[in-house]
């Protein structure tokens, strides 16, 4: 109980610390900016993110057999948030040509790299997955 107290008061004042340095550092614009991308932000999340992360899990507990949901699910996941950390990258957003070192790389295809990686580990759990699940021949069992 005490931790959970102390953890919450280190949450509430890295918090306020961040609110204050928001406050105090950053114009009026900037502010109105934040404050914009914020609301946006859960907008997008609540009405297009969600929905369509609800619509892909319905698919596929339709589509997919009972053995590829959790490596599916698991790809969502991470293929998700990837790419929705990458956004900025991918899009270069920020790109400004005074200053040549921002987005200096070739982030597509170090996104599609991550994505096959991330595919071929999930298939290869779901492939195990399925062979360990299949019922052992006997020593007796002989199939033309």
């Amino acid at each position: 109980m005490i931790g959970r107290v102390l953890l919450g008061a280190a949450g509430a004042s890295v918090a306020a610390y961040g609110g204050w340095l928001l406050l105090s550092r950053q114009e009026p614009d900037q502010l109105v900016g934040a404050g914009t991308w914020l609301v946006l932000g859960v907008l997008l999340h609540d009405l297009v993110l969600v929905p369509l992360t609800v619509l892909v899990a319905w698919l596929g507990t339709r589509l997919l057999p009972r053995g590829a949901r959790g490596p599916a699910a698991v790809v969502l996941v991470v293929l998700g948030s990837m790419t929705l950390v990458a956004v900025p990258v991918l899009g270069r957003f920020g790109r400004r040509p005074d200053n040549p070192t921002l987005l200096d790389r070739d982030y597509t295809t170090g996104w599609l790299v991550t994505a096959g990686l991330v595919l071929g580990v999930a298939g290869a759990v779901g492939l195990l997955g399925r062979l360990r699940s299949r019922p052992a021949d006997t020593p007796g069992d002989h199939h033309p």
